[in-house]
């Protein structure tokens, strides 16, 4: 069997120059000048304990808190385009500039003012920030996903964003310098989304990180359990937590926000003596919530699985336990019958698959096939993610893909990167 074939080398120079195309925008220009990108929150100024900070305005800004309306970059790149094109969709532009404008600081009564968030058509590349690692996750302060950071990149500068699809646009534009996103968990399935921002974006997986989730029943100081007529959190944690709330909370409705600690956050701006929230202890102590119930996650074996993003890949090792993500498109006409033959090559070599994950193929969802005797069959095409357990330094690993390479019109490594072999722990996330 010959070894992987060239679709699979690494050409160096490209990558060089787009590093460098990129590095070229990482200040702003206003009036000729080289000025820094500030980052700002709009909302109502208030207090949090525990030494969070005087307003919203100050956290989030330190934070550097990233907000988008993705629906208008939705359709502006497509899977193959190269960064240069994703930054033109990001800033809104067709002319390939970037505006690297500021976004205004409005001020009231004296005070810091009322400042909208950051949309991903004002993701400016902030100014060079030293040695510390920058790691962007989704959610706000207090999110499971900030414990995941914190655990794959101790002591780095977390940076928080409101949607998945610009935590990979504050990675590619030089504000991030990874990025931690989960991709499944043990109940409620794989997380759709980031499989399709992982095809479409051009980062690479660099690692991965796993975080028992810990839920508890949060409210405001003195509120009791059978006060409480609502409960807010995320779709997930509420169907994960739904036995415990029927037994704490019988007479509550229930409520989906976007995220776990965004509920607990939007409590406390608004004084809700009559709602509680589903999140981490983390959350609780940020936002100055007691904690009514701890631990009330209806399966204790509830993990989440989270992978560390990057702009470059890292080299494949052989002297620790390494895992493989590749996606791939069957030949046209071939349908889902290459995935036998792909298994095949797999298993002939004796890997071990962790994952099979398909997803519809964007660029040719439907397959349709004549027959003139019958009518019109149509068939789903399909993309498929597949982690197995080698690294890309063995030539098992080689010949392999050389194999499925022969099956497929699309073949992609995601990345080759080091497995979580951390001991295994049911312990609350901000305590692992």
């Amino acid at each position: 069997m010959q070894a992987v074939s060239p679709a699979f080398s690494f050409d160096l120079k490209s990558v060089i120059q787009t590093n460098l195309t990129v590095k070229n925008a990482r200040y702003s220009h206003v009036n000729g000048k080289r000025v820094p990108v500030r980052c700002s929150y709009r909302s109502e100024s208030f207090s949090f304990p525990n030494g969070v900070g005087s307003s919203r305005a100050d956290w989030q800004s330190s934070c550097a808190i990233l907000a988008s309306k993705v629906a208008s970059a939705e359709n502006s790149s497509s899977i193959t385009g190269g960064l240069a094109d994703q930054i033109t969709a990001v800033n809104g532009h067709t002319n390939g500039s970037v505006n690297l404008s500021l976004v205004p600081s409005d001020t009231k009564n004296g005070k810091p003012g009322l400042v909208q968030p950051l949309t991903n058509t004002d993701l400016s590349p902030a100014p060079s920030h030293g040695s510390t690692l920058r790691v962007a996750y989704q959610g706000v302060p207090g999110a499971y996903s900030e414990a995941a950071a914190g655990k794959a990149y101790p002591n780095s500068e977390a940076i928080p964003c409101d949607q998945f699809d610009v935590a990979f646009q504050a990675v590619e534009l030089w504000i991030a310098d990874r990025a931690v996103l989960p991709v499944e968990n043990s109940l409620g399935g794989s997380i759709h989304r980031n499989y399709d921002l992982l095809l479409r974006h051009r980062l690479h997986i660099v690692g991965e990180v796993q975080i028992p989730v810990h839920h508890c029943l949060l409210a405001l100081p003195g509120v009791r359990a059978d006060c409480i007529t609502r409960v807010i959190s995320h779709p997930q944690a509420l169907a994960q937590t739904e036995g415990s709330l029927n037994k704490l909370t019988p007479r509550a409705a229930i409520e989906a926000f976007h995220d776990t600690a965004a509920a607990a956050e939007y409590i406390a701006a608004n004084n809700l003596r009559d709602t509680a929230a589903v999140a981490s202890a983390r959350a609780a102590e940020l936002y100055g919530l007691q904690i009514l119930a701890d631990g009330i996650q209806d399966d204790a074996g509830n993990v989440t699985r989270f992978l560390m993003l990057a702009r470059d890949p890292i080299i494949p090792r052989t002297d620790r336990p390494f895992k493989t993500s590749i996606v791939f498109a069957a030949q046209e006409h071939q349908g889902t019958s290459v995935l036998f033959k792909v298994l095949s090559a797999f298993a002939f070599r004796n890997i071990s698959l962790t994952k099979i994950e398909s997803r519809p193929h964007h660029n040719c969802p439907v397959r349709v096939v004549e027959d003139g005797s019958v009518g019109t069959k149509k068939h789903f095409e399909y993309t498929f993610y597949v982690d197995f357990e080698a690294s890309m330094a063995e030539a098992r690993a080689q010949n392999a893909l050389a194999e499925v390479q022969e099956y497929t019109s699309f073949l992609r490594v995601l990345g080759s990167y080091p497995m979580d072999m951390s001991p295994w722990s049911t312990l609350p996330s901000e305590d692992v």
